[in-house]
């Protein structure tokens, strides 16, 4: 039976990235719980895939709604950092992706993905997870799902508002936040 996570200190990490200037170097979850930040880690399985391509984009077409909140996002996989920047440096028509605004980090030893529930061993690639960690380093929202289905940014920046408040938040964002 899998342990629960989300509660608990969250798996510290450290992954080479490619960074937002293009550059290469590193993440790490201790760097943000330093810079009292919260994290926004994601995992996508493959670089160079349609539905991937729409969330990292369209991630970082606001990412400044995540700085607003303090937040560090984090995109992964277990592609390299050369097969990340190779991505990165197409444009979007040519099915690229073109400047993003966060660092896409490289888990090719798995040991990431792995211990944050969502790597699929025999095929070596991650399952779509996201994960919201707090600036003490505790985990306090993961999902995972089916690599077919993209998330909503919405729904991401709705649940780092709401873990933010330290209020009951309703499933409804247009229901009244209920005071703890």
């Amino acid at each position: 039976m899998a342990e629960r996570m989300v509660g608990k200190q969250a798996p510290h990490f450290e992954m080479k990235a490619v960074l937002p200037n293009g550059d290469f170097g590193m993440v790490s979850l201790e760097e943000n719980i330093k810079n009292n930040k919260w994290t926004v880690l994601f995992f996508y399985p493959l670089d160079f895939t349609f539905v991937c391509s729409t969330e990292i984009t369209a991630i970082s077409e606001r990412y400044e709604e995540f700085e607003d909140l303090d937040a560090v996002v984090i995109g992964a996989s277990t592609d390299s950092v050369y097969s990340h920047k190779a991505w990165i440096n197409m444009s979007r028509t040519e099915n690229g992706l073109g400047k993003i605004k966060y660092s896409l980090a490289a888990d090719t030893n798995h040991q990431v993905s792995r211990d944050y529930g969502v790597l699929i061993e025999e095929e070596g690639v991650a399952l779509c997870g996201l994960f919201v960690i707090d600036p003490e380093g505790e985990l306090k929202y993961a999902v995972a799902h089916h690599n077919d289905i993209g998330r909503n940014v919405d729904e991401v920046l709705r649940v780092l508002q709401a873990l933010q408040t330290g209020q009951l938040c309703p499933a409804n964002p247009r229901q009244k936040t209920l005071e703890v």
